[in-house]
This record gives C-alpha cells, structure tokens and sequence, in this order.
C-alpha cells in the first residue's frame, strides 16, 4: 500500500464514531473560515485606518473579536473530542488487533516471534493514534483552509494569488522527491527494529540459559550491533528530510518577500490596496504555517506508513478456523472420532501425515508411539484444529469437524500439553482457565485428584500465588500437575495427553496414575506417551514413522509381530515406571 493508501485506511477505522467524526469535520470547517476572516479583517481594519474611517474600522475590529471567539470554541470543542475519539479507537483497535492475532493459524505464530507481534502492536496502535488526533487537529482544518482560501485569494488579485500557488506546488514537489528517495531505506529502519524486539524477546525470555552460559556480554554487544545498524540506515533518511525543510523554508521566505515586492509594484500603480497587501502578506503567513504543519504531517506519516503497514498486514492475515463463526455448534459429543486419509503438509513442504486412517471408538484410549518427528503431536493438534488436513477429513461422531464451529469442537476436548502452558497469573487463575465457572471446592478436588493440591498450599500465597512467565518459578513436574488439574477442571468427554507425565518422576507418576485413570474414564482418550504402563493398556497402539502409520494394534499384538514397535520395545524406548517395575517382581 502506497502512503496514501494507508492513511485512507486509517480514516475508514473511525467508521464505528462516524457521527462524531462528521461534528469534529464541521468544526474544522469553521476554524477554516476562521484562518480566513482574520487575516481579511486585519487587511479591511487597516483600509479603514489609512483611509480614516474610523467607525469602519471599529465595525471590523468587533467581528474581528466575534470570529476570534467562535474560533477559540471550535477549537476547545475539536480538541477535547478529537483527543477522545482517538484514544477511544487506539484501544479498540489494539483489541482488534489482539483478538485477530490470537485467531491465527500456529504456522503464522510460528513464522512471527512474540517480541515482533507486540512491537507491530504497540507501534502500529500508538501511529494510528498520532495520525487521527492530527488530522482533526491539524490535518482537515489545514486542507479546508486551503480549499476556502485559494478561490477567494485568487478573486482578490489572481497575481498575488500565483505565488501562493507556486509555494504550494514547490511543497508538493519537495515533499514527493523526499518520499520517493527515502521510503525504502525507512522500510529497511523498520525491519531492523523489529529484529531488535526479536532478540531482545529471545533474550529476556530465556535469561537462565543466557545467564548459565555466561551470554549476557554476548547478548548485549548484538543488540548494540543492531542499535548501530539502525543508525547507520536511518540517517541518510533523516538527512534528506532535513533539506527537505530547509528547501521548504527557503521557498517560504522567498514566496512573503515577492508578495512584498509584487504588493508594493501593484499598488503604485493603483492595483491593490495597502490592506490587501497586508491582507495577502497575512494569508501567505498563514499558509506558510499550514503547510509546514502539513509538511510535518507528512514527514511523520512517511516515518509511521511501515509500522501501519506492518499492523495491516497482520489485520489481514486470513484468520484460521476460529475466524469462522457462522458455522453450526457442535453438541456434546460421545466421542466417536475418525481419521480418513488424512494427510498434512508444513508451510516449508515436510510432510508430516500421510494418509493416516484410523478409529477411536467412545470412551477408548489411543496411544501414538513413534521416534521424534514421526508426526504425533501433529495428527492430535488436527483434532482440535491447530492445522487443517490438506487432504481427507476428520470426524467426531460422524461429523466433518470443518463443518462446526471451532469453539463448540474444542469445547468437547480437553488437552495436557508437552509444555504445560501456564499464565503469568495467580495458580487458581491459571486453573481456572479450564472451566472460568469452577468454585473453589471444584478446583481443590482437581488439585487433590492431580496430586497438586500439597505443593500448592505450602506456597507463600496458596492459590492465590503468582506463577512467574510461562511458570518458570514452578518445577517441571509442578507445572505438568497443574496441567492436568486444569484439564480435569474441563470435564470434556474428549482427553489428549502429549507426554503429559514425562516432567513426572517415578513415584509421584505412580500417585497420579490412578487420577489419569479416573480423568480417562468414559472419555476417549489419545496419549502420546513413554511410559510402559500406558502403552501396556491402551485399547489401540498407533505407530507412527515419517508421518505414516506402519503398524497398529495392542502391546501384545505388536511385540509379536516383530516391525518397528518390537524394535523400539527391544531399544527400551519405552520407560518403565514405578507401577511396571512393581509389577516385573511380582511376575
């Protein structure tokens, strides 16, 4: 999108408040009218003086004062809704925003680094502010200014009228070869903020490792290399906008001088008059002000169109599944799910489901088994709909989940991450999140069936004790009890476990055991596990490779047939665990 592109496209966000926006366009037509009856009035004033007419000139002294007046209250009442109105839209928008991001496809997150979406937030919110609250303050008033003036000058005397004209049109040149020969070193000054946000988010958001690994001078010499780097490519910009304004200046000065000159030639000879002179002297001045203002909107704009940019790109990112809400609900379901030759492609071409068929009766427990990479956290995250297969189709009871809507499908499916997921909130906040309407007996008993509930009270706030970023203050295995608590709190009639007990030692994933199996009874179940006892008692073992299933049955069936699951039998890819050993000496 071209400059003007986008700042039409900023105009269109005040749609919702059009009406209040039409009021703040009248009162800028008025302050228009106003910048040019004041400088007429002075020019009429002055004729009067010379010409000693003295009633005459108290006449337009008084409308002086009465336009002078209407003019301070359109301005008071322009800038206390304009202000208003701006900060009004910034903060819709920033939710809009938000909510879209949010909605987004996990490729788009995984190609879009957190500090760079939030700096695209902040930077692009914070633009479209400056440029609302300028155009009802400055921008539309200067503009009608010069629609309201330009006709009535040149009625005046279309002599002295041609060099208002010229100083406009050199503006209008200036400004537009300062653009073309600047806008993509500024692109580049963007880019390289952005890389700076990157970093500095990687860094702050791994501050263990950069402090273990003794990277804190390392970390700190590249975000200075980045700093220099802006530098470097921002002022040759700034030096071509700075000669812009001495260029704009001097075709200023010039442009007052000749109407001194030409006034003073015009009126020997009888032409004008010594008030229209200071009259027109008066509107030169004036227009001088207004286009430097509009000089000055313009250079910001140029400075803010590629963080707009930026933020219109990411405001038109076609939403994922979640952006569809004109699709039917999905029910509660009973948990009959299909895959029918399912296959799904990354953005860079790896493949990783191909043609993957298989059948989870109700209340079942699947488990995927495979090496890293095989394709399970994939084909389960289809099942909520983080991807979209690219070729066959998903079923929960029959039904294509495509064809419901995404909220009502995840509402029936309840998820323990890999990666517990945790808030930078209180631990009964972060509980909550799977069922907001839990009481405080509800979410203790999720605790207490997750084998949370001890760890939690011997902590300095209890429930109520912050969880630092992504739970960093918490151990791995608290984090993963928390996890489970959560998606027992959410009840859904849909389980997936991805590694859920791999943060787990020996003997406390042997107390929590006997609360997985409560959580999966009646429920049907997918577990991407390690541990031996899972595999052991799932109804169907799927074994995945390079995104295909080689072989699937139960433990026993499996072993016997003597293909990949036997191989990683044999490699001890399964981990026993305190429940397996127990049971190893009893037999």
């Amino acid at each position: 999108m071209s400059l003007w592109q986008i700042y039409l496209r900023v105009l269109s966000l005040l749609g919702a408040e059009k009406w209040l926006a039409i009021t703040l366009t009248l009162g800028n037509l008025l302050l228009a009218g106003v910048f040019f009856l004041e400088p007429w009035l002075f020019g009429q004033v002055v004729d009067a003086l010379a010409n000693a007419t003295h009633g005459n000139a108290w006449h337009y002294i008084g409308l002086w004062a009465a336009v002078g007046f209407g003019g301070v209250a359109a301005s008071v009442f322009v800038s206390l809704y304009a202000d208003r109105l701006a900060h009004r839209r910034r903060l819709a928008v920033m939710s809009q925003f938000f909510a879209h991001a949010i909605g987004l496809p996990l490729g788009f997150h995984g190609d879009h680094h957190t500090g760079r979406l939030l700096r695209i937030l902040h930077a692009g919110s914070s633009s479209l502010f400056s440029v609302w609250l300028g155009f009802f303050r400055e921008h539309l008033s200067t503009a009608l200014a010069v629609v309201v003036m330009m006709p009535l000058a040149w009625r005046m005397n279309w002599k002295l009228a041609l060099l208002m004209i010229a100083l406009m049109t050199s503006f209008a040149i200036f400004n537009t070869l300062a653009i073309r020969r600047t806008h993509r070193a500024q692109g580049e000054v963007e880019q390289l903020h952005h890389a700076i946000s990157e970093r500095a988010g990687d860094v702050l958001g791994n501050v263990l490792v950069v402090q273990s690994f003794t990277r804190i001078a390392a970390e700190v010499a590249e975000i200075k290399n980045l700093m220099r780097r802006v530098l470097a490519a921002q002022y040759p910009v700034l030096r071509g906008w700075a000669w812009l304004s001495v260029a704009n200046r001097a075709a200023s000065t010039l442009t007052i001088v000749a109407i001194f000159a030409l006034g003073t030639t015009l009126n020997q000879r009888g032409e004008v008059s010594v008030g229209a002179i200071v009259s027109f002297v008066g509107f030169a001045m004036m227009m001088v002000g207004r286009l430097e203002q509009l000089a000055g909107f313009i250079s910001g704009l140029f400075f803010q169109t590629p963080a707009l940019r930026d933020f219109f790109a990411v405001l038109d990112t076609p939403a994922g599944p979640v952006g569809n809400r004109q699709l039917p609900a999905l029910g509660t379901v009973q948990g009959d799910v299909r895959f029918e030759n399912v296959s799904f492609a990354f953005a860079d071409g790896h493949a990783a489901l191909q043609s993957l068929s298989f059948h989870a009766p109700p209340g079942a427990t699947i488990a995927l088994v495979g090496p890293t990479g095989a394709g399970k956290t994939t084909a389960l995250s289809m099942l909520y709909r983080a991807y979209d297969p690219q070729a066959g189709r998903i079923t929960v009871d029959g039904i294509d989940i495509r064809e419901v809507d995404v909220d009502s499908l995840r509402r029936n499916i309840a998820v323990v991450f890999q990666d517990a997921g945790l808030f930078y909130r209180s631990i009964v906040d972060n509980l909550r999140v799977g069922n907001p309407e839990a009481g405080n007996e509800q979410i203790e008993a999720a605790a207490r069936a997750a084998d949370a509930h001890d760890f939690i009270v011997v902590k300095p706030g209890g429930y109520a004790t912050l969880v630092a970023e992504r739970g960093r203050s918490l151990s791995g295995g608290e984090r993963q009890r928390l996890a489970i608590a959560r998606a027992m709190l959410k009840d859904a009639p849909i389980l997936i476990l991805d590694e859920a007990t791999s943060a787990l030692d020996n003997s406390t994933e042997a107390r929590i055991q006997q609360a997985l199996q409560h959580l999966t009874t009646g429920r049907t179940t997918f577990v991407i596990a390690h541990r031996l006892s899972t595999v052991r008692s799932a109804d169907l073992i799927l074994v995945l490779k390079d995104g295909c299933l080689v072989e699937q049955g139960r433990y026993a069936e499996l072993v016997a047939l003597g293909g990949v699951f036997a191989e990683l039998d044999r490699q001890g890819q399964f981990v026993a665990d305190a429940t397996d050993a127990t049971a190893g000496q009893a037999d």
